[in-house]
């Protein structure tokens, strides 16, 4: 008896150990597509590497649900955040980032700033539909890709804070979304942590991103590119 309790206890932490390395490697090979989709030099090859890096989560993310793991680890729709959103929670998050945004215009004009800053990047509405579309798949990529991840290995607490600082990395060598996404993206994290729905915090990422667009000038934004592209621009 004494024996099978022993080999159970040794099975159980080698499945755990296999668990963390698996993690790990998933970590590790979507972040390294996302920075060759970043960094690719044509579009042509961006596309490609995002393709391949959205393919690649998907697979990650079904082959937890077809994994025996326990039930608060398995990818349902509430983990992943694609349920529907807790009222109070959208609310909380949808009025902080209007408030954030509106915060910024107004320190902007304060500061002798013209508004809009880029009057040429308005001129189409497609354009923010677009924008609004992209601040969803990112919310997806850092919320129900990343940072349940490392919710799992370092606990929620801790996941907000190196998520976080991922998501912020990857913005590099642009110093004003390397900032405004590490700011955003620990505030995006909290509420996840919390409320667990990436739909609000997609409006608010998208009403950010576009104030920001508003009240920067390209000279410092350089077309909100990163990665190459921010070097080329």
């Amino acid at each position: 008896m004494g024996k099978d309790r022993i080999d159970s206890t040794a099975l159980r932490a080698e499945a755990t150990a296999y668990r963390r390395y698996f993690l790990w490697a998933q970590i590790a090979i979507a972040y390294l597509f996302l920075e060759l989709a970043i960094w690719a030099p044509t579009l042509h090859l961006r596309n490609r590497w995002a393709a391949i890096l959205a393919i690649t989560m998907l697979i990650f993310i079904l082959s937890d649900g077809l994994s025996n793991l326990p039930s608060n680890h398995r990818p349902s729709l509430q983990r992943l955040g694609l349920g529907l959103p807790n009222v109070s929670g959208a609310a909380i998050v949808l009025a902080t980032g209007l408030a954030a945004a509106v915060s910024i215009v107004i320190l902007v004009r304060w500061a002798g700033g013209q508004i809009p800053a880029n009057p040429s990047w308005f001129s189409h509405l497609r354009s923010a539909w677009g924008y609004a579309i992209w601040a969803l798949f990112q919310e997806f990529i850092l919320q129900s890709f990343f940072f349940i991840r490392f919710e799992e290995l370092n606990g929620s607490s801790a996941a907000v804070w190196i998520a976080s600082a991922l998501f912020a990395a990857a913005h590099l060598p642009n110093p004003v979304l390397l900032a405004a996404a590490l700011a955003g993206s620990l505030f995006f994290c909290e509420m996840f942590r919390r409320y667990r729905s990436i739909y609000p915090l997609a409006i608010s990422h998208a009403l950010l991103g576009l104030t920001l667009a508003l009240t920067i000038p390209d000279s410092l934004l350089h077309h909100m590119r990163v990665g190459l592209g921010y070097l080329r621009y």
